[in-house]
């Protein structure tokens, strides 16, 4: 029964078994007022293959976007059009925004142009958009920033885990699974890093990564740190294993990965089917009528193949497929010839 749905992209799950055992979930202290070893240690792990100075851990991106306010003060926030909306979330609680287009270096350009000089803006972007988007251009921002003085916070989410540095033809998404940082060869203390690990490695927290002094400054007034409890135990023994399972497989996993998402695409490629995502593991058939988008979902799920159908504008809608690791050559073959007998290209483009 080939599932699509899971967007575990190396596909660790994290089963109780596999974890060092705990005393005691939570301590039920608020996060700014005790901070395990064991979090400080794991952060400081992570941020490090991120390329990042300094790292801290929380629930969700949820709770660090929530406090953008404290890494931006009185900021001018400039958003990328297209970003994830916990982001604009975030960048909505500091203040007005100013929206560029997105992947576009010249409009962030004329938003920094037109930022008054008395503000230093503040940049919020994806650093990876999954399906026809893709990977945006972070070296270009990167350079932009630091020349008008402004910060990037890059929401790293999607690509954390899964990308890294010095991409190959044996090894698709680079190495080390560090992100878009390690993947761009950027750095410098006017990023701001934020990624949930529960996409590439499966555990339920997130990472603040950057310079050592910015992260002070978060951590001394943040409200969500000083409201609520921090990660659980359980998430942090999680994590813990992901670190070791990634330092130990993660290189085969992603090149596992990468050669299912090479096998589907071709599978559908030459029945004559277009299918958007490049290398990445979230793959995206055309736009069609949203009920004909609908209709299609339903008859592969009565053929056990269960996809996600997304409601897009305009009264249409497309069917996306989130492969992993664990999906054998059968599964996505069988999902390709699935669709390839519900859908002829002129069908597409009808």
């Amino acid at each position: 029964m080939p599932d699509f749905r899971s967007a575990l992209y190396l596909g660790l799950r994290h089963a109780a078994r596999t974890l060092r055992p705990w005393a005691q979930l939570t301590s039920g202290v608020p996060w700014a007022l005790q901070t395990s070893p064991e979090a400080r240690a794991i952060a400081a792990r992570l941020a490090a293959i991120a390329g990042c100075e300094a790292g801290l851990l929380a629930p969700s991106t949820l709770h660090l976007f929530f406090d953008l306010p404290a890494i931006a003060g009185q900021d001018a926030v400039l958003l990328e059009r297209g970003t994830y909306p916990i982001g604009g979330w975030g960048a909505a609680r500091v203040g007005a925004v100013r929206v560029f287009d997105q992947h576009d270096v010249g409009s962030l350009h004329a938003a920094l142009l037109a930022t008054a000089p008395e503000r230093r803006p503040l940049i919020v972007l994806d650093g990876l958009a999954p399906g026809d988007r893709g990977v945006g251009p972070l070296g270009a921002y990167s350079r932009l920033a630091s020349r008008y003085g402004a910060r990037l916070v890059i929401d790293d989410t999607q690509a954390f885990g899964i990308l890294g540095s010095r991409p190959d033809p044996a090894h698709p998404y680079g190495h080390g699974g560090g992100g878009s940082l390690r993947l761009h060869d950027i750095a410098g203390p006017h990023i701001i890093l934020i990624a949930s690990l529960a996409k590439g490695l499966g555990v339920p927290l997130a990472l603040l990564a950057g310079a050592r002094s910015e992260l002070d400054r978060y951590a001394a007034q943040s409200a969500t740190q000083m409201h609520s409890s921090g990660p659980s135990t359980a998430a942090l023994r999680a994590a813990e294993r992901a670190l070791a399972v990634n330092h130990r497989e993660g290189a085969a996993r992603r090149a596992r990965l990468a050669r299912l998402v090479q096998l589907f695409r071709s599978q559908l490629q030459k029945a004559g089917i277009p299918v958007a995502g490049g290398i990445f593991p979230v793959q995206t058939l055309p736009a069609m009528d949203a009920r004909r988008t609908l209709a299609l979902h339903t008859e592969l799920a009565r053929r056990d193949v269960h996809v996600i159908a997304q409601r897009l504008a305009h009264g249409q809608g497309r069917l996306c497929f989130v492969l992993n690791a664990r999906h054998t050559p059968h599964d996505v073959i069988s999902a390709a010839a699935a669709v390839t007998q519900l859908l002829a290209p002129q069908t597409i483009a009808a």
